[in-house]
């Protein structure tokens, strides 16, 4: 399940998922406007991947965020970014232009969470790509930063698998 499913799932709120694999930035804010005649109340921005994979200009990923980020926030939406792996060599860590766009747009910022799952193997199906797992992750990152109330049935599961893991059973 995606990360947007399990936020659903787990916040009990209708989520679009209107995320493309594959897809670059620049194709990303071509496509917004119309994400957003859904008039979303919330946006997490998770784009950007591609372009840093497959080494597309820098500058270009950085106006491309904070354009994206503009039309959100200008349709009255909020905005959590999400720190994208610069994928060097022997380094996880989140490429430096999250942190430029994230301080000059002053939007909400999750740094951490992609870095996490792409450190382990046992979170993804590919050098980039989260599993189940690594999408559960993330989801839990995103719905603590945005502060989103948990359903009762996520809550009890949440514990259940607390207790697995505390037991060592996953």
């Amino acid at each position: 399940m995606s990360y947007p499913q399990q936020i659903e799932k787990k916040v009990g709120v209708k989520i679009i998922n209107a995320g493309v694999y594959g897809e670059f930035s620049s194709q990303g804010v071509s496509r917004l406007p119309s994400v957003l005649e859904n008039k979303p109340e919330i946006v997490i921005l998770c784009h950007g991947v591609n372009d840093i994979y497959f080494k597309h200009d820098v500058k270009q990923l950085k106006e491309n965020l904070l354009e994206m980020i503009n039309l959100i926030q200008n349709s009255g939406g909020k905005v959590l970014l999400a720190g994208i792996s610069n994928f060097a060599l022997l380094s996880k860590d989140i490429h430096a232009v999250y942190d430029e766009v994230a301080k000059e747009s002053g939007v909400l910022f999750e740094d951490n969470i992609c870095r996490i799952v792409l450190a382990s193997n046992l979170l993804k199906t590919d050098y980039r790509h989260p599993n189940a797992r690594g999408y559960e992750l993330m989801a839990d990152a995103f719905i603590d930063i945005l502060n989103l109330p948990r359903t009762e049935t996520a809550i009890s599961s949440s514990r259940c698998y607390e207790y697995k893991k505390m037991k060592g059973m996953c």
